[in-house]
């Protein structure tokens, strides 16, 4: 799957439909992205109560489809079976398209049994509808009972992770992602701009080395690693031009391994509640 996509988080509002969104600019962002090579575009229900989908569905309907690789996801509180299929129908109507590349449950709910969710994610895929499975903030363990209960293999687990947010490697998630050829696509790369600032020393030592800035020193650290890719959600075009600057050029393994040690002020629990 592409190494870099675009979300589309608070696009169109955050839970609630923003009537005051500026759906032009969204729009444009997108349609940039798609312009510059950018095909992977991440979605789901729960953003705007489901505008930031409309507006994804609005700026790829010029494009062709074959070419794009589109993911959604279904809300947590929607993992019955029927509610499943509904979510994901509704996702398709709201986005214009017939199949999703990629659709992924967008937590786990345990008072939900996996199987009865993956059930739905196995029809939705035998008719067509989906074309890959995958999984949003999921530990491990959650990750290998829904995959034990998969008809295909599952192809993307995503989840929050960076330079300074560990969980998916200190808990072994990023291990197994590894071992059984499952992407692990990382969200909120900087961590909400910390980490596209300047002022760590191991960073701005890198900075220097390769032209580069904080932020496309921590992007680049993830793409780096196996199995890992990243995605992130701007309307800022030189936000956007600098997110670019990242890709197309490898950092040396030592210094990849130098950040993973060194980088202060790691964090192995999140204080981010998943969305959806």
């Amino acid at each position: 799957m592409p190494i870099f996509g675009i979300g589309t988080w608070q696009m169109g509002g955050r839970f609630e439909r923003d009537k005051h969104n500026d759906d032009a600019r969204d729009i444009g962002a997108l349609r940039e992205a798609i312009e510059r090579g950018i095909t992977h575009i991440d979605t789901a229900e729960s953003y705007a109560d489901g505008k930031a989908e409309e507006l994804v569905g609005q700026a790829i309907k010029h494009y062709d489809r074959e070419k794009l690789f589109v993911v959604s996801k279904v809300s947590g509180w929607h993992m019955h079976e029927k509610d499943v299929v509904h979510s994901c129908e509704q996702s398709l109507k709201r986005l214009g398209t017939d199949y999703l590349d990629l659709y992924l449950l967008h937590r786990h709910n345990a008072d939900v049994p996996l199987a009865e969710t993956m059930n739905a994610l196995n029809a939705l895929h035998e008719r067509g509808l989906i074309r890959n499975l995958g999984l949003s903030n999921f530990t491990k363990e959650a990750h290998a009972e829904a995959a034990a209960c998969a008809a295909s293999p599952i192809m993307a687990t995503q989840v929050h992770y960076n330079l300074k947010f560990r969980e998916p490697a200190t808990s072994g998630l990023l291990d197994y992602c590894q071992e059984h050829d499952t992407m692990l696509i990382a969200w909120r790369p900087l961590g909400k701009g910390e980490q596209a600032q300047q002022g760590t020393s191991v960073v701005d030592e890198l900075c220097e080395k390769y032209g580069k800035t904080p932020a496309q020193i921590a992007i680049n650290w993830l793409v780096a690693q196996e199995n890992v890719v990243t995605l992130a959600k701007t309307s800022n075009h030189e936000h956007f031009e600098e997110n670019l600057g990242a890709l197309g050029w490898n950092m040396e393994a030592n210094d990849v391994e130098r950040l993973r040690q060194e980088y202060p002020g790691q964090k192995t629990v999140s204080d981010t509640v998943p969305l959806g």
